[in-house]
């Protein structure tokens, strides 16, 4: 059996975040593509206590509830790390998960099993190359701080995988060669290109009473600087729309329902988080998608995670112009890009795409030859690209 190919992220799993999802859709599009794969990561779970945890990580298959989470399949290994009391709950270096993980589980449980690490946490990247390990660094976001020279230009650090230009140039300008610095889009589940059409209608029947007739979804973080102040602005302007925001953590739900309440807006539905399995079918319920991003630091690195989803469902989207997205590969897929911080232009948009593509009885159809360059397996055999042959995984298995 070839040695895994291993991503680890220091948090516990599953939990509803952008970059959880990437990091797990990686795992599991590498696990697809044949290559023995483990996913590590925290548990501070009560099982957490369980002290043959502490001496013997035992890696597990993916169950039911996990695989719905994150709308997998199940070739993938779950390693979780047990992290009892008083690990990240008493503030101090020694008490702190990264250092568990990086000082004890890596170097006693895992270094040795590893064949390749890919991870978005540095100091866990660092400890595989101080252990001989080759590294897949991914970092989506702009880093001020130096990397260290010695890890930064160690032959084993293999590339430094980013989403979007502007990062890759702060990266190299923190001391990464440019050389192993490499620009990778994000990617799309495949699992959302499956049509269903009954649940979708399901979604349709709960949220369509009287007086709605067309359903516009954002789904996503439930933040101001995403835009989802402008969509409840523009909201009365569509008294036959019922407005879908689907994601954001409990508080930050109630923030928007107590505010959707203070505005009186009667066509506003905020559903909570939603497994990818089940938000696969809302974004083929929906007669449009939005992406209601507006501008400011974030709009400069910001990964378009739920554009490449919401383009596999098939469903019109409608997008404001970001920095982010000037060079974004499937632009040309957007149904309507608006000016960013402009609630009149997305207005304009949203009905421009809701009166030209009136939705199909059996919900609109995906462009699969548009997207499959684009699916988070090219994604990874592109990285793997960049790997030395010799260092590339072995695929022990039929994908």
């Amino acid at each position: 059996m070839p040695r895994p190919y291993l991503f680890f992220i220091r948090d516990t799993l599953p939990q509803p975040a952008a970059h959880l999802i990437q990091t797990v859709q990686c795992a599991n599009a590498a696990a697809n593509l044949g290559y023995p794969t483990r996913l590590a990561f925290v548990d501070r779970g009560r099982t957490a206590w369980q002290p043959w945890r502490w001496v013997n990580p035992q890696p597990q298959p993916v169950d039911d509830a996990f695989a719905r989470f994150f709308n997998i399949q199940n070739r993938l290994e779950l390693l979780p790390l047990a992290m009892p009391w008083p690990i990240d709950r008493i503030k101090h270096k020694l008490t702190n998960a990264s250092t568990v993980a990086c000082k004890y589980y890596w170097p006693r449980h895992l270094a040795a099993h590893t064949a390749l690490v890919h991870t978005r946490d540095w100091n866990f990247a660092k400890a595989a190359l101080k252990r001989g390990v080759p590294v897949v660094f991914e970092c989506h976001h702009h880093t001020e701080k130096p990397f260290e020279p010695e890890m930064a230009t160690h032959p084993l650090l293999q590339v430094v995988v980013t989403v979007i230009d502007t990062v890759r140039e702060s990266i190299v300008r923190n001391g990464v060669p440019e050389k192993k610095v490499v620009t990778v889009p994000n990617g799309f589940n495949p699992q959302f290109l499956a049509r269903h059409p009954k649940a979708a209608q399901g979604w349709r029947d709960r949220l369509l009473t009287p007086p709605f007739t067309q359903l516009v979804v954002y789904a996503g973080a439930l933040h101001e600087f995403k835009g989802v102040d402008l969509l409840l602005e523009i909201a009365p302007q569509f008294p036959q729309v019922k407005f879908a925001l689907a994601g954001g953590p409990t508080e930050q739900q109630q923030h928007y329902r107590d505010r959707i309440a203070t505005l009186g807006l009667a066509n506003v539905a905020v559903l909570g988080f939603l497994d990818q399995h089940d938000l696969a079918h809302l974004l083929q319920a929906a007669d449009a998608l939005t992406h209601p991003h507006l501008l400011g630091q974030a709009a400069t690195f910001t990964s378009p995670l739920k554009l490449f989803d919401y383009l596999a469902s098939g469903t019109p989207v409608v997008a404001t112009r970001i920095p982010s997205l000037e060079n974004w590969p499937l632009a040309t897929q957007i149904a309507a890009w608006c000016d960013p911080n402009q609630p009149l232009a997305f207005a304009d948009g949203l009905r421009q795409v809701l009166t030209h593509h009136p939705r199909p009885d059996q919900g609109f159809t995906p462009d699969h030859q548009v997207l499959q360059p684009y699916s988070w397996e090219a994604r990874i055999e592109k990285i793997l690209s960049h790997v030395d042959a010799q260092y590339r995984p072995q695929q022990g298995g039929t994908p």
